[in-house]
């Protein structure tokens, strides 16, 4: 079993990640429509042992299929949606809120006397206090499902299919199988029936691991990777499908191919709100990456990123391909970056008006004084970038007996630092070419530097820039703890 492949660098995602925008996809399945009442609690009902919410605001918003059809489109990629909404109030709602987000729905057909599937969540102070449904689950008939494939068929060739299976009677068994002899691309289902044989022939199954135990019929230990991903196996083998990734909330996610090892992808930490529509999220990511030809644990590491934005937002929403960049960004191994990296990300911080911080050294045994000086640095700005001296620099300006802590291991604690946002090392003696590259708005050195002498000055000034002199941290230095360690020795 692989932990996370760090073989796909934060590099490879984003280049994948740049591709979406000249894909097309189709998403077939249930739609719904997601309404959000919120207010504020502030008293119990005198009628019966229940809060009343003192309504403040009501929004619709796109559910189910329609939604991961709105991430799609939130992401740059062209969609085509087909399932079935009623003749009703929702029903139009729905389409006007895909019309809104540049959603093809000249395969959402609508049916007279069905009602379209609408979700009413009730929120108070942010937390979801109350979910009403209205749904038909009928089983469509073969005259609708001939309606919406027709129409779909209409549609520009997709690069990759999606099934949002919600289990509310779209995707049938013939229907999937008309899909599937259609479509010779890739094809992911986000699966809602224990018969995982529905789905023969697809690329990519992505359940829960609630849904997988339903499937495999016995229950499951989230930390247990290995009965999971044997369990996973049997359905793949047993139902002609590719591969799995399962997902596992706030522990990640576990890629599990037909043949070979399986890959677990850890869950990138963050704050949740709000699960609402994190498996939408992640199942439109993933099959773009698929699409975008990305390896399926690429494919699994970029969804992940996307599903951990989302779960950090209220409600079921679309998130952007920049805060997708962001959540890789964060990343320790994501913030070291050679030269021409750290300069295409200054740019992009620039562009979005980030204020950026520059401090450079060599920062060997860090120590205390280094930690004040960094966590000053970033209170200046939005971003702060890190300039440190290679080994072979360090030799040059300290001695042949340092660094003590070789490059890679000076980067990567640097990197660890919550309000460090990028790393990078120099070869030369000084760090002008890096500050050509990153063009800062504030150069921070310590206060044993006069600020004539620092490197870099003029041109940072030059740009509009300045230098911040930052005070050292009373005998707290590299120098002098290697002198107390040398003293103990004796």
């Amino acid at each position: 079993m692989s932990h996370d492949d760090r073989g796909s660098t934060v590099s490879a995602l984003l280049a994948l990640l740049d591709r979406f925008a000249s894909l097309n996809v189709w998403v077939v399945g249930d739609v719904m429509l997601d309404e959000y009442v919120t207010g504020a609690v502030e008293r119990i009902s005198p009628e019966a042992p229940v809060p009343v919410v003192r309504a403040h605001a009501t929004e619709h918003r796109l559910g189910g299929a329609a939604n991961v059809a709105r991430q799609i489109a939130a992401l740059g990629a062209r969609v085509s949606l087909a399932g079935v909404v009623g003749e009703d109030a929702a029903g139009e709602a729905l389409r006007r809120l895909c019309h809104a987000d540049r959603i093809d729905t000249r395969a959402l057909v609508s049916v007279a006397g069905r009602q379209t599937t609408r979700k009413l969540r009730v929120l108070g102070h942010s937390q979801q206090l109350l979910r009403v449904d209205w749904e038909d689950v009928d089983p469509c008939s073969a005259q609708v499902a001939a309606r919406f494939l027709d129409a779909l068929a209409a549609c520009s060739p997709p690069d990759a299919l999606i099934l949002s299976d919600y289990a509310k009677g779209v995707l049938a068994p013939e229907v999937i199988a008309a899909l599937r002899d259609r479509a010779s691309v890739p094809i992911v289902v986000d699966p809602k029936h224990r018969d995982f044989g529905r789905y023969r022939g697809a690329s990519t199954v992505t359940p829960n691991l609630r849904e997988l135990e339903a499937a495999a019929g016995r229950a499951l230990e989230v930390a247990d990777s290995a009965a999971i991903a044997a369990a996973a196996r049997e359905l793949l083998a047993a139902s002609g499908i590719n591969s799995m990734v399962v997902t596992l909330g706030n522990h990640g996610m576990l890629v599990v191919p037909s043949a070979g090892p399986e890959s677990v992808i850890p869950a990138i930490q963050r704050d949740v709100y709000d699960v609402t529509g994190a498996g939408d999220t992640a199942i439109a990511v993933l099959t773009l990456a698929l699409a975008a030809r990305g390896e399926l644990v690429q494919a699994a590491q970029l969804a992940n990123a996307a599903a951990g934005v989302s779960v950090g937002q209220v409600g079921a929403v679309a998130v952007s391909a920049a805060s997708i960049r962001d959540a890789l960004a964060a990343r320790p191994d994501a913030k070291l970056l050679q030269r021409q990296e750290l300069a295409a990300r200054a740019a992009a911080w620039r562009t979005a008006g980030k204020r950026i911080v520059l401090a450079n050294g060599c920062f060997d045994l860090l120590h205390a004084g280094h930690l004040a000086l960094l966590g000053h640095a970033a209170k200046l700005g939005d971003v702060l970038v890190l300039a440190i001296n290679s080994d072979a620099s360090v030799r040059r300006l300290k001695g042949a007996e340092r660094p003590l802590v070789p490059q890679a291991e000076r980067a990567a604690l640097l990197a660890a630092l919550t309000y460090v946002d990028a790393v990078t090392i120099f070869e030369e003696d000084t760090p002008l070419a890096v500050l050509q590259a990153v063009r800062p708005d504030v150069l921070v050195k310590g206060g044993d530097y006069r600020p004539s002498e620092v490197i870099g000055r003029e041109l940072v000034e030059a740009a509009g820039g300045r230098v911040e002199i930052v005070p050292l941290t009373p005998e707290k230095s590299t120098s002098s703890l290697v002198a107390r360690i040398r003293g103990s020795g004796r």
